[in-house]
């Protein structure tokens, strides 16, 4: 079955990547296969997840010159079709987005138009939706441009806020009721897109 060859990109533990992960188990995300993962920081959580199911991850160190070119040539070894910036805390220029043919989605923790844009990444996101005192927030995700958090937004899933959160109370509930969900359902959704643009023109 011809499928939509992925890249994942990660910064950190790893969870929205295990979510792909296991929805690929699943077979639910079918459209698609994570051939690679890019791990922009050493040791962190996502290498074992990746070498665990299997799936080859190679470490480009983005505090390093060139990482930006070593993401493209990696891409191009791997034939890569699309994408998933899941829980990377860089910021691709516009000059990656261009060079890169395939769609590039990432996951975001709050509802794009709120909370989003440079300086806007982890905790930082949820202690902001406290400090405005929102009731729900929630996660996006979007495809990415040259614009911070400016792409076209794919699916968006809504979390109520409740009394006595934190913002680490916040972010894991967002993640289990929203970012978990909705980046597998997205990933399937782009995938299945670029295996139909294929097939038009086989």
């Amino acid at each position: 079955m011809l499928t939509a060859r992925i890249a994942v990109i990660v910064s950190g533990g790893g969870t929205n990547l295990q979510a792909l992960i296991d929805s690929q188990g699943r077979g639910e995300l079918k459209s698609g296969s994570i051939a690679l993962v890019i791990a922009d920081k050493a040791g962190i959580g996502a290498v074992g997840r990746a070498e665990a199911a299997g799936i080859d991850c190679v470490p480009i160190l983005r505090r390093e010159p060139g990482f930006e070119e070593q993401v493209l040539t990696a891409l191009t070894e791997y034939n890569i079709d699309m994408v998933v910036l899941a829980g990377f805390l860089g910021i691709l220029s516009g000059g990656f987005v261009q060079k890169f043919p395939g769609p590039i989605i990432n996951i975001h923790p709050a509802l794009i138009p709120s909370f989003c844009g440079k300086g806007f990444y982890g905790l930082r996101v949820h202690q902001a939706a406290l400090d405005y005192g929102v009731k729900v927030t929630g996660a996006t995700v979007h495809y990415v441009n040259a614009v911070v958090d400016g792409g076209q937004i794919i699916a968006q899933k809504a979390v109520d806020v409740l009394p006595g959160d934190t913002p680490e109370i916040l972010q894991r509930r967002v993640m289990e009721q929203a970012e978990w969900v909705l980046l597998p359902q997205a990933a399937e959704l782009v995938s299945a897109q670029i295996i139909r643009e294929k097939e038009s023109n086989i």
